[in-house]
């Protein structure tokens, strides 16, 4: 076959799929998805169907006395608070921690990268007794705590410092490397046409990076209403003071509530779901958009 009759042949050769190109039989195709399918109703969707229809095994009634007891309400509250005091902490402290180690060489870059990933390998109960090592009663700055009449462990401050500490991955890890993907040629086009950094930072920066930090967000709030660990160490679990909803499901568990525990339960998975439902409306919506970022 001559050079010139060569790219019409290929031409004319029938595309094959992907995965007939890779050598994936349809039978592999067909496994993989019912084990992936398998693992999505047994793991995930079974379980969370379960706490739904068990808060509801006792009727309406039950589970409405169930989520409006005073020390339900009580978590309720604290947990929202604390998701709402540590979530926006998170998205200011990860944006500058992104933003230096993404467009700045420093000494001590390495330092700092390792310890934004340090609450991933350290175990969530072991940060909580941390901070009781610190501020506690018998703790190294407990004396002092005590002689100012402060009080951070088994108290609101303490359950704060712990969400904060085990979510603060979260929103730095996702825009460090889309930070690092974008480079700083805008921003040093707009420092060239005159606008201050702060400028620069709301104009260009913050709106390339926005659909990763939605993500950040998305987890670290997740993260934060569901943390169980550290809050568990720190919060002493007074009832209707320092228990937030985990806890409080728990503690309802353990004293054989079980219809309770699980309308707790489902209030707690209720707000996740809800998370997921904006993700994915914002994803339908945006969709496009989101995609370029998540490239990145």
């Amino acid at each position: 076959m001559s050079d010139a009759t060569l790219p019409a042949a290929i031409a004319a050769e029938p595309p094959r799929s992907s995965s007939r190109a890779r050598g994936e039989s349809l039978g592999m195709q067909i496994a993989l998805i019912a084990i992936s399918l398998a693992f999505l109703l047994l793991f995930l969707l079974l379980p969370l169907l379960t706490v739904f229809v068990e808060a509801g095994a006792k009727g309406w009634e039950a589970y409405r006395a169930a989520i409006t007891e005073p020390d339900a309400l009580a978590a309720i509250r604290l947990t929202l608070t604390v998701a709402a005091i540590a979530v926006p902490f998170n998205i200011v402290v990860g944006i500058a921690a992104a933003w230096a180690i993404a467009k700045f060489e420093f000494t001590g870059k390495n330092l700092l990268i390792s310890l934004i990933d340090l609450p991933f390998s350290v175990s969530p109960v072991i940060s909580g007794l941390v901070f009781v090592l610190l501020f506690g009663a018998q703790g190294y700055f407990g004396p002092w705590l005590q002689a100012n009449n402060l009080k951070i462990v088994f108290a609101l401050p303490g359950l704060i410092l712990a969400t904060v500490f085990v979510t603060f991955p979260f929103v730095a890890r996702e825009l460090i490397p889309h930070m690092q993907s974008l480079g700083s040629a805008d921003e040093e086009a707009a420092l060239t046409l005159g606008a201050s950094p702060w400028r620069v930072f709301f104009s260009v920066t913050l709106p390339n990076v926005k659909w990763s930090l939605f993500y950040g967000v998305l987890l670290c709030n997740a993260r934060a209403m569901g943390e169980f660990g550290a809050v568990a160490v720190v919060s002493g679990k007074i009832r209707g003071l320092t228990n937030t909803m985990p806890l409080h499901i728990e503690i309802l568990y353990n004293e054989y509530m079980g219809a309770a525990a699980f309308a707790v339960a489902s209030l707690l998975a209720g707000l996740a779901l809800v998370t997921l439902v904006l993700k994915t409306l914002l994803e339908w919506r945006y969709g496009d958009a989101i995609a370029a970022s998540r490239r990145h």
